[in-house]
């Protein structure tokens, strides 16, 4: 099984729901496992508002990237923004401490099988069931 997807959102939190929505709706006709669809729609809402808020500063006119691939039994979910980027520690994060910060990306490396930041990029990859 193989898929390629590029797409490209403002930063506009209404047209972002309509952009997931959209790429879910493809990946369905691949992916049959309900709860992985669902771990793949928390990534992608988590990334990409993400990158809405923290990386583009929810400015409209500035993007959000995405670029998606399903190849063999795992997807590769790429976001990037157009900020500085982020020097995140994962390891840092203490769910005790009730930040409003940090956790989408605690839970998407959560949801992950591999989880990479790359300054402005976060790669999430996950096996397909």
């Amino acid at each position: 099984m193989e898929f390629k997807y590029s797409g490209i959102v403002c930063s506009d939190l209404e047209m972002i729901r309509n952009f997931v929505d959209e790429v879910l709706k493809k990946l369905r006709k691949l992916i049959k496992n309900n709860d992985t669809m669902f771990d793949i729609k928390l990534i992608l809402n988590e990334l990409i508002i993400n990158g809405v808020l923290h990386g583009n500063n929810c400015v409209t006119t500035k993007c959000v990237k995405l670029n998606l691939e399903v190849k063999g039994n795992k997807i590769t979910i790429q976001v990037e923004d157009e900020g500085q980027g982020i020097d995140y520690d994962l390891d840092s994060y203490d769910p005790n401490d009730l930040k409003c910060c940090g956790r989408g990306l605690v839970i998407v490396n959560g949801l992950s099988d591999e989880f990479y930041i790359e300054k402005n990029k976060v790669i999430a990859v996950k096996l397909i069931n």
